[in-house]
């Protein structure tokens, strides 16, 4: 893990509102960067400004790393089609309320907050979730936290989705598992 940044620098959407949610520290790491884009990639890009600005801000910095949301368990801040940037971080600075991206013991690559220190890591939980995830996050499965958030002006195109398989990694927001 490197060094952290000296400056901060605040995400914006295509109306110049900030999109760094208060408190939260940064993104996650999951995907390679964003030089080589494919044409689905490019195809999704023009179709979602969302995406575009969220892998604008992602090319700036190797820890960074652009998911789309699919599910509603972290509604109202998360919704289907959310564009989040990820950061990776040192497991040990990881704090109560932060966001998560990790993956459970199912294999998925998960978004959903931290809601309390336990043996072995932390439990998370989705906002609209009764109960909290089964897996515990720790080193061996963060992948990062979350650094910005991108809400899409619109759903996801179908238009773009037949275009090919996702040009961006997904991140489960679901029930607990």
């Amino acid at each position: 893990m490197g060094g952290t940044a000296s400056s901060r620098t605040a995400a914006v959407n295509s109306r110049g509102r900030p999109l760094a949610a208060p408190g939260l520290r940064g993104l996650l790491a999951v995907a390679a960067g964003c030089a080589a884009l494919s044409s689905p990639a490019r195809a999704a890009d023009a179709a979602d400004p969302a995406l575009r600005d969220a892998r604008l801000v992602a090319a700036q910095r190797s820890d960074l790393a652009v998911l789309q949301v699919s599910g509603q368990s972290m509604l109202p801040f998360f919704d289907e089609g959310t564009v989040i940037v990820a950061q990776r971080i040192d497991p040990a600075r990881l704090r109560l309320g932060m966001v998560a991206v990790y993956v459970n013991r199912f294999g998925q690559t998960v978004v959903h907050r931290i809601v309390r220190k336990v043996d072995g890591g932390w439990q998370v939980q989705g906002y609209h979730n009764r109960r909290p995830d089964t897996t515990v996050v720790n080193a061996a499965n963060l992948l990062g936290i979350v650094y910005a958030v991108f809400q899409p002006l619109a759903p996801p195109s179908p238009r773009v989705a037949a275009a090919g398989p996702s040009p961006v990694a997904i991140a489960h927001a679901a029930p607990a598992r």
